[in-house]
């Protein structure tokens, strides 16, 4: 091979080489998730209330953190940019494929919103009935003999004929039958009832079980007709801010004054607010969306709860130090009800 070939099939090599690292470096997926600040959206157009329009000014806004899976590249720039965690695909997704980590994501987030109505129509003293459906499916573990059966995403209706109208009740009849009976499960998978009859296996406490993770699953009916269209978010914190901008519209009265109010957190039965993750993510994307109160859930700190909070702070506690540093002008005002953050409003015109 003559000496100017050899230096066009090095320079060929050296070009493939360049290419496939860039395109490594872009594109190649890692096993991490980068969570990083989201948006902070208006929630006027996402409540429909029938007669009660919102014509307020200002806005009760939904936070949210942008998920997105690592690549090289992206990995680098979450390292060396403020406010971005790189965490593990286990501990985002629990070890789900993305469809079903999807479908669980929806799930919580029609809950929130389930919820919200809830606490928000009591508030304004105005009828609303729920009506329990069963149990949700969130996870089924490797030892259920129902895995091949029950699948995450399905509602179990009923358990050998009975249906009981908590998850407690379910649970009670399970547990008084012993591992190896077999049981006989209606359930509801994608709309359509199915019955399968396995037997049971031992869970915690050596007591008998079906072997999955479950949460409720309720159906919320009003008087007056209420649409809440989530849009591509997920999750349950958007519970609280759905309750204020749905008992705003229903009572009309003016909480907002004008201003841009975001927050977050999860909106419990009886009204109480629940932590969530990211709410330093949240505070920079209310930020950058003009926002100029953030309502975060408070609970009372204690050394046992500290040790494990997401970076050993209480969601109130972290979401103050990042307005201190990066939201000027910004108040963080800690509510642990629903009832905390409308006085709150009420008391601060």
């Amino acid at each position: 091979m003559k000496k100017q070939d050899k230096l066009i099939m090095r320079r060929i090599l050296l070009t493939l080489f360049a290419v496939l690292f860039i395109g490594w470096f872009l594109f190649w997926p890692l096993n991490k998730y980068i969570e990083s600040p989201g948006t902070a959206d208006s929630l006027r157009s996402y409540v429909k209330i029938k007669g009660h329009p919102d014509k307020q000014k200002g806005s009760f806004m939904i936070t949210s953190v942008y998920l997105q899976q690592a690549r090289p590249a992206t990995y680098l720039w979450a390292k060396l940019t403020p406010y971005n965690t790189i965490e593990s695909k286990q501990a985002v997704t629990g070890g789900q494929n993305n469809a079903t980590f999807d479908k669980v994501q929806d799930f919580y987030m029609q809950s929130a919103i389930n919820e919200a109505i809830a606490n928000a129509y009591k508030a304004a003293h105005q009828e609303v009935s729920k009506r329990y459906l069963g149990i949700y499916v969130l996870e089924v573990e490797k030892n259920s003999k129902f895995k091949k059966n029950i699948k995450v995403g399905d509602t179990i209706t009923k358990v050998n004929g009975h249906h009981f109208d908590t998850a407690q009740g379910f649970q009670k009849y399970i547990a008084k039958r012993k591992v190896g009976s077999p049981l006989t499960v209606t359930y509801l998978h994608d709309g359509h009832q199915h019955t399968v009859t396995k037997p049971l296996v031992k869970i915690a406490s050596s007591r008998a079980g079906i072997g999955i993770v479950l949460t409720d699953n309720v159906k919320v009916h009003t008087k007056i007709p209420v649409k809440v269209n989530p849009g591509q978010l997920g999750g349950p914190s958007g519970g609280l801010m759905f309750s204020l901008q749905i008992y705003q519209q229903l009572t009309g009265q003016d909480l907002r004054h004008g201003r841009k109010i975001a927050g977050t957190g999860t909106i419990n039965p009886d009204g109480s607010v629940g932590e969530i993750g990211g709410i330093d993510k949240k505070v920079i994307a209310a930020h950058k969306a003009g926002a100029t109160i953030f309502f975060a859930p408070y609970v009372k700190p204690s050394k046992l709860l500290l040790k494990y909070e997401e970076q050993h702070m209480t969601n109130y506690q972290l979401a103050k130090k990042t307005a201190q540093k990066s939201a000027p002008g910004m108040k963080v005002v800690p509510v642990s009800s629903f009832n905390d953050a409308v006085k709150y409003l009420k008391a601060h015109p």
